[in-house]
């Protein structure tokens, strides 16, 4: 592999890729278990919030006393960032501002970042994109997470001349889960409370997961990343396995149910009546090809692939992912080619606060996976013509009048200060990606 000519030439001059890491939850605990394995990299400084709890995460994932008593622990994201010898900074902390702040900081530091913070990219990612090529430095999606490896699969099918007509991924979906909040979540997962909290189960972060907010957020960032459009209205989820994507997720003129060509969508590994589906990607991501010319879609018969009726539509589709096990590959390539392992290109998608339930004024949103709304899918053209709110501003920040359920909140329905830094970072990039839409 090219990488690991190029890592090769890291160990032989003694030089490996030095790391720091913000947050060592699950995803930094799943990138942590790996570092003792991994020749050519180091992870020279941790930043946790409880310190203690990334040693002791570091030690569950398999460090040796050693390897934790020569890595430094910190509070501060920002003091791990201006390390000196830190090359690469993972941002896996989840907060949008949070993420912000860090991926400002790695630029004015000359630092690539990767990053694991979906909730920030897609609240202000095409700014941040902007500002890291103006640092010359690389700012990538997180390799092993859903939305890098389904840019992966749409750059490969785009670089061999297919089109693509479809890119997402699975997940578990049924109607009612929009619903679902912090209380009523392990129902959906089969456990108990009790059982969840002895294990250290986040509830808003799983519900997030289950509710559509982290499917959206996912969504738009490949959106965003692969130039694709969003549906108009919110994430479909419709189920599908594995041989049928190709038949389901082609246009609706075409016999499938998408409302566009070259569309984001996720499918679900339920059917609507609660049942499994045959074949699920609940864990996995895809992309549907179209056929460029008759020979093209001969082929895809000729060397068995899963094709649509017609012949002239299937899918290419990884059926897993190994979320933070996968991450070195992004820091490698940040490090070592100066790539990344995707990126926001523009401003396709955004994720709106939506109302799970009637609210009240005065009621304080609590954000994403919370009680009170989730991240729905809808096009940047309609968030900024709706001043609607995004998902990653929604916590923490109250209603100025009553609110129906199922409604989307916007900007005016909302008490918020102008001179928080993370909201006037968002509303200049609205500022200017409404402009260049007049």
């Amino acid at each position: 592999m090219f990488l690991q000519n190029l890592i090769s030439q890291r160990i032989d001059n003694n030089k490996p890729v030095k790391v720091a890491l913000i947050g060592a939850g699950k995803f930094g605990s799943m990138f942590l278990s790996q570092v003792p394995t991994t020749p050519g990299l180091e992870v020279v400084i941790i930043a946790d919030l409880i310190p203690d709890s990334a040693k002791k995460a570091c030690k569950n994932v398999g460090w040796k006393d050693d390897l934790i008593s020569n890595t430094e622990f910190v509070e501060s994201g920002i003091e791990a960032i201006t390390k000196s010898e830190v090359e690469v900074v993972v941002e896996a902390t989840g907060h949008p501002s949070a993420g912000i702040l860090h991926a400002r900081e790695a630029f004015r530091n000359g630092k690539h970042i990767v990053m694991v913070n979906v909730e920030a990219d897609v609240l202000a990612g095409a700014s941040l994109s902007k500002e890291a090529k103006s640092a010359g430095v690389v700012y990538s999606m997180a390799y092993g997470d859903q939305p890098a490896l389904t840019a992966e699969i749409v750059d490969w099918a785009r670089s061999s001349g297919f089109y693509i007509t479809a890119a997402g991924k699975g997940t578990k979906y049924l109607p009612e889960y929009h619903k679902s909040t912090p209380g009523t979540v392990w129902n959906y997962y089969g456990l108990t409370e009790k059982d969840a909290n002895e294990a250290g189960m986040n509830p808003k972060m799983f519900n997030s997961f289950l509710d559509g907010t982290k499917s959206s957020l996912e969504m738009a960032a490949i959106a965003n990343a692969c130039n694709l459009r969003v549906p108009s209205n919110g994430l479909l989820f419709p189920p599908c396995g594995m041989d049928d994507l190709a038949e389901v997720l082609k246009p609706k003129n075409n016999g499938g149910v998408l409302e566009h060509d070259g569309q984001v969508e996720v499918v679900s590994s339920l059917d609507r009546d609660g049942k499994d589906v045959f074949k699920d990607l609940r864990w996995g991501v895809y992309a549907v090809l179209k056929a460029p010319n008759d020979y093209a879609a001969s082929c895809f018969k000729q060397y068995g692939m899963n094709t649509d009726s017609t012949g002239q539509f299937s899918a290419m589709y990884k059926p897993f992912h190994l979320i933070g096990m996968e991450l070195n590959i992004s820091i490698f390539s940040a490090a070592l080619l100066n790539q990344s392992t995707g990126q926001t290109q523009t401003f396709s998608g955004d994720v709106v606060a939506t109302s799970k339930r009637a609210l009240k004024k005065g009621e304080i949103l609590d954000g994403e996976g919370g009680a009170t709304v989730w991240g729905k899918l809808i096009p940047v053209k309609d968030s900024l013509s709706n001043e609607t709110l995004p998902i990653g501003l929604a916590h923490g920040i109250k209603l100025n009048k009553d609110i129906k359920e199922d409604q989307i909140i916007t900007w005016k329905d909302v008490d918020y200060s102008s001179d928080d830094p993370t909201v006037s970072f968002r509303r200049s990039m609205e500022k200017n990606f409404r402009s260049s839409l007049d």
